[in-house]
């Protein structure tokens, strides 16, 4: 079939305009002072959990990350000569591409496992078996999978750190970190000791913390912060939001939250809405509060932003995407420096 030259491809490709809101992180590194002993503590550790991280560690991973982001290119590169073990068992776009990106950018090198039909786990081979040979392929694991329990099964057998990139409802400590870094970018004061009342901020999040393992991460860093939070608002249709200690758990960090089913009556008090809609259960996902939908018409508070961990289907409309609320894909581009920050971290001491 004949067809007429798209009109793109007779204009060359645009590049990226690296310092297109660079004023963000710069910002960030002007307030937050380094302190590279903090992030020299988690130096050859294992990331399963967000609860692994302290205040200060978080905010030196951020203020890190700044420093990677106002960076056109890197001087150094630490992990020349480092293997990466990307070992995904489970759908993925943003999170293994930026995971591998930073390697690549970071002077490493990858090997890659998309499917464990292909490897020994088909032939019913141990988790521990398969941790113990990865010892001898690599420097660092990440993994992500369906099973939550599996990442525990390979740590007590691994001597290399391994990255949890998602395992089943549990966690993402990764994207939460991405996510925190987007909200600290936009309001450097929130890592302060001590935050003003006109800075502090509401965040409401539409999605099921019970169910949804950005959810639950991004509520365990953001009760490292609650100093700076007036309240979460979890929108939410279950009548189980919260796993059982879940809620205490964060509640005795000093986080104050609240749980509704009505989002148009609360969405305009929001200075941070949080969406996500899918859960990832077994081989297929789930979805949660479907009737919940972010658009142009929605009443956003003016000049308050809007995150989602992508991949986004109904529930945030594409009419959105050229409005000052949208700050999810500088979330999704951040997310490269963060886990920059993070992995250089981990190998670099």
């Amino acid at each position: 079939m004949v067809k007429k030259v798209h009109p793109k491809l007779e204009e060359p490709v645009e590049a990226e305009n690296w310092t297109e809101g660079i004023e963000q992180p710069l910002a960030l590194l002007d307030q937050i002072d380094e302190d590279i002993a903090s992030t020299a503590e988690i130096a050859n550790h294992s990331v399963v959990s967000a609860r692994q991280f302290s205040r200060q560690q978080l905010i030196q991973l951020c203020r890190l990350a700044a420093k990677f982001e106002t960076q056109q290119s890197f001087g150094q590169f630490p992990l020349t000569g480092k293997i990466l073990i990307s070992a995904f068992y489970e759908p993925s776009t943003r999170t293994r591409l930026s995971f591998e990106s930073v390697w690549h950018r970071l002077g490493g090198d990858i090997i890659s496992i998309t499917d464990p039909s292909t490897t020994g786990i088909a032939k019913g081979e141990s988790l521990k078996d398969v941790a113990e040979m990865m010892n001898h392929y690599g420097d660092m694991v990440v993994l992500r999978d369906s099973n939550e329990k599996a990442i525990y099964e390979m740590l007590d057998v691994l001597r290399i750190p391994i990255i949890n990139a998602g395992n089943g409802t549990d966690e993402h400590p990764t994207q939460a970190l991405a996510d925190l870094y987007a909200i600290i970018k936009w309001r450097p004061e929130l890592m302060m000791d001590e935050v003003s009342e006109d800075q502090k901020i509401t965040i409401g999040i539409i999605g099921n913390p019970s169910r949804m393992r950005t959810v639950r991460s991004l509520l365990l860093f953001l009760s490292r912060i609650s100093q700076g939070i007036n309240e979460v608002v979890i929108i939410s249709n279950s009548t189980e939001s919260f796993s059982p200690g879940q809620r205490e758990e964060l509640e005795a960090e000093g986080l104050k939250l609240r749980v509704t089913h009505d989002l148009e009556s609360e969405l305009p008090s929001f200075d941070i809405t949080y969406i996500n809609a899918i859960a990832w259960v077994g081989n297929t996902y789930e979805e949660h509060g479907i009737e919940y939908k972010l658009s142009k018409s929605s009443p956003l508070k003016k000049g308050s932003i809007i995150l989602h961990p992508l991949a986004r289907g109904e529930e945030l409309s594409t009419d959105l995407d050229n409005t000052e609320h949208n700050w999810y894909f500088a979330q999704a581009r951040g997310a490269v420096f963060a886990r920059m920050a993070l992995m250089s971290s981990l190998v670099r001491f």
